[in-house]
C-alpha cells in the first residue's frame, strides 16, 4: 500500500493489525510527527491495543532539519494518555525515554510485557554512551520502577547536597555536570526517570529513597520543564526548553540552549542558592 508519509493512516493500520491478533504491531517514525497519529494512539489506548511505537530523533538536537522537526512539547503532551488510568489501576500507555542501550533493552522488554496498552519508546538520533557502572544491564532493569539512582558519591547516612533527575541522552549530560560538581566537593546524585508517572506509581518507601524529601532536586528537560513539575518537589525547581528549536548543527544548539555539562553544572548552582533561600524564607515565616 503506498500511502506516501502519512503517520496517521500508518497508526490506523497498527490498530487493525493488534486487532487481528496475531502479530506484533510496531512501528517508527520521527517523535516530531505524533502529532499526526494522536487520533490512532488515542484510539490504541481507549481499546487496549498493545501497538509498539518506536518514535526517534526526540529533541532539538535534529538540528539540521530546523525546528519543524524538532520536538519539544511532544513528550509532556504523550504522557498525558499515562495519567489516564485503567479501572484496574494501570495507566492507558506506557511512555518511555530510555537513557542508554541497556535501558533501551529494558524497555524492550517491558514494552513486549505490556499486552494491554500501546507502548512508546522515545529514542534519540544521537550518540550516547553508556550510563557509568558496573554490569550495566543489571543496574538498568532498575528503570523498570519508572526511576532509580545511576550514580552518587554522598557519604552512608548522609543525604545529597543536590540531585540531578532527567531522562533519555539528558541523564549523561547530568551525569556529566555532576562530576563537575562533584569535583567542588558537592555530594550529588544523578537519577535516571525513564517515566515520571511510573515512578509516581511506586510505594513512598522507593520514591523517598531516590529522591530524599526536603532535598535540593535539579530536573532537567529537552522539552518542556512541566514533564518533571510533579517529582521535583515544592522546592525543587525543573528546567527546559520553552521555546521552539533552531536551525544549527547539534553541538551548536546544545551551547546555544544550555545542554552542555557546564551550563547545567552553572544553573544548579544556581538553583542551590535559590534553595537556601528558600529554606531560609519559609523558616522566618514560620517561626
Amino acid at each position: 500500500m503506498q500511502v506516501g508519509v502519512a503517520e496517521l493512516t500508518m497508526g490506523a493500520i497498527m490498530n487493525g493489525i493488534a486487532l487481528q491478533k496475531g502479530l506484533f504491531p510496531i512501528c517508527a517514525t520521527f517523535f516530531v510527527f505524533s502529532d499526526f497519529m494522536k487520533p490512532a494512539i488515542r484510539m490504541a489506548a481507549l481499546m487496549g491495543l498493545p501497538v509498539k511505537y518506536v518514535f526517534t530523533h526526540d529533541s532539538f538536537r535534529v538540528g539540521e532539519d530546523g525546528p519543524t522537526h524538532q520536538p519539544i512539547e511532544h513528550e509532556t503532551q504523550i504522557r498525558l494518555l499515562e495519567d489516564l488510568t485503567k479501572e484496574n489501576g494501570k495507566a492507558e500507555m506506557l511512555v518511555l525515554r530510555p537513557a542508554d542501550a541497556f535501558e533501551t533493552l529494558a524497555a524492550w522488554e517491558m514494552a513486549f510485557e505490556n499486552n494491554d496498552s500501546p507502548t512508546a519508546l522515545i529514542l534519540t538520533r544521537q550518540v550516547v554512551n553508556s550510563l557509568p557502572g558496573d554490569n550495566r544491564y543489571e543496574a538498568a532493569k532498575a528503570c523498570r520502577k519508572g526511576a532509580y539512582i545511576v550514580s552518587d558519591n554522598t557519604a552512608a547516612g548522609k543525604n545529597p547536597d543536590l540531585t540531578l533527575v532527567a531522562n533519555g541522552s539528558d541523564v549523561l549530560l547530568e551525569h556529566q555536570a555532576a562530576e563537575l560538581l562533584r569535583a567542588e566537593g558537592k555530594a550529588v546524585r544523578v537519577v535516571s526517570m525513564i517515566s515520571p508517572a511510573l515512578f509516581l506509581k511506586q510505594d513512598k518507601a522507593y520514591r523517598d529513597q531516590v529522591l530524599v524529601p526536603w532535598t535540593p532536586v535539579f530536573a532537567l528537560s529537552s522539552g518542556l520543564p512541566v514533564l518533571f513539575d510533579r517529582v521535583v518537589g515544592g522546592f525543587g525547581k525543573a528546567c527546559g526548553l520553552e521555546r521552539f528549536g533552531a536551525s544549527a548543527p547539534a553541538g551548536v544548539l546544545e551551547k546555544e540552549f544550555g545542554y552542555v555539562p557546564e551550563a547545567v553544572a552553572a544553573k544548579a548552582k544556581e538553583y542551590l542558592a535559590e534553595f537556601a533561600q528558600n529554606v531560609a524564607d519559609f523558616k522566618k515565616a514560620n517561626a
